[in-house]
């Protein structure tokens, strides 16, 4: 039998990540206050969350001024979509019992 789990990524085994990853996946770029209020997040909780999915490149960066106020954009890589997809498509294959 082959091993069922063996594309679950641990990257997204936190429901921050989880949440982070899907609302990038459904928008093309969010900006840090947006995915802070969809999902009810602390600034430095979602800060260390989207820290971590950086380091994986995961999700890209964008920092600049509107005005005087700098906005943080967020998007999703490639490679990250690629992962996340990989990921949905393990959990879906675990939960048909394959």
């Amino acid at each position: 039998m082959k091993n069922i789990i063996l594309n679950i990524n641990k990257t997204f085994e936190s429901r921050v990540r989880l949440g982070i990853m899907s609302v990038l996946m459904a928008n093309q770029k969010v900006d840090f206050n947006t995915l802070k209020e969809v999902l009810e997040l602390t600034d430095g909780n979602l800060a260390s969350h989207l820290k971590s999915l950086e380091k994986v490149k995961y999700i890209e960066v964008e920092k600049k001024f509107v005005g005087r106020k700098p906005k943080t954009v967020y998007t999703a890589t490639q490679i990250g979509k690629n992962a996340f997809k990989t990921h949905l498509t393990a959990l879906e294959n675990l939960i048909k019992g394959f």
